[in-house]
């Protein structure tokens, strides 16, 4: 399937990894030139380097903290107009409300929630003003499928949720579509820090977080591939009356719950 998007430019934070370096490789492959950012300058030059060679795009890389002052005006400015932003950066501490004091909640929702929301105001600007663009959120599926033992995660993601549906309801009424993606258990390295943690806190020997792998659907996580592929669909005009909706990629695991 062409989905059309060959030329266009898309803003991916928190690229140096995970998601994120997947989310870049998926949309260099559809002919997309690149703006990458992170905190890790060395990674994503080398992720820079791949994609151009390979895909013959173009890619920009803006190595920045996007929690520092004036970050996100700086980044902006530099990225200019954008097609697409896939807000991703940030991981927001486990633990449950005694464990994960008020510091810790704070400085995960900075980069994660309020990051996500200060960056998509100052791009929806943008859109806006040209009457067309992409905004997807990667937020995670303990947003719907919530969690005490995760609960400053879960609490943000829920925000995140609302955020998403309440913008994306009317902004298409400007031509800018605005969509989230709910992974759950992906095949990234945080992934298996989580399943080592757990394991060692419920069995008493993190080696046994193969058992815990096990109970996902499947027998296994999502592959990477199995989440952006379908943010580049979400990214193209083969999606364009979607917004304001959330798409969840996690086996079925937050539709397990019962009555029984």
């Amino acid at each position: 399937m062409d989905l059309g998007l060959q030329g266009r430019w898309v803003l991916i934070t928190g690229a140096s990894q995970g998601i994120g370096a997947g989310a870049a490789e998926a949309f260099a492959a559809e002919g997309c030139n690149l703006h990458l950012t992170a905190r890790n300058g060395e990674a994503l030059a080398m992720i820079a380097d791949r994609l151009q060679e390979t895909h013959q795009i173009e890619v920009e890389t803006h190595p920045l903290d996007l929690t520092a002052g004036g970050a996100i005006e700086k980044l902006v400015e530099a990225v200019a107009d954008v097609d697409v932003l896939l807000n991703n950066a940030g991981v927001i501490p486990g633990g449950d409300l005694q464990a994960v004091d008020d510091v810790r909640w704070r400085e995960g929702w900075e980069l994660k929630v309020f990051g996500y929301i200060n960056l998509t105001r100052a791009v929806y600007e943008r859109m806006r003003f040209r009457g067309r663009g992409v905004i997807i959120n990667n937020i995670g599926n303990a947003g719907e499928r919530l969690d005490a033992e995760y609960i400053a995660g879960t609490t943000g993601n829920a925000s995140l949720m609302a955020f998403t549906r309440a913008l994306g309801g009317r902004s298409l009424d400007d031509g800018v579509r605005v969509v989230g993606v709910n992974p759950g258990p992906v095949d990234t390295e945080r992934i298996y820090k989580l399943l080592r943690h757990r394991a060692q806190e419920w069995m008493g020997d993190e080696d046994k977080w193969p058992e815990l792998e096990a109970r996902y659907p499947l027998g296994r996580p999502a592959a990477v591939r199995e989440v952006v592929d379908l943010m580049v669909f979400l990214a193209s005009d083969r999606s364009g009356y979607t917004s304001g909706a959330i798409m969840t990629v996690d086996g079925g695991i937050s539709a397990r719950s019962s009555i029984i």
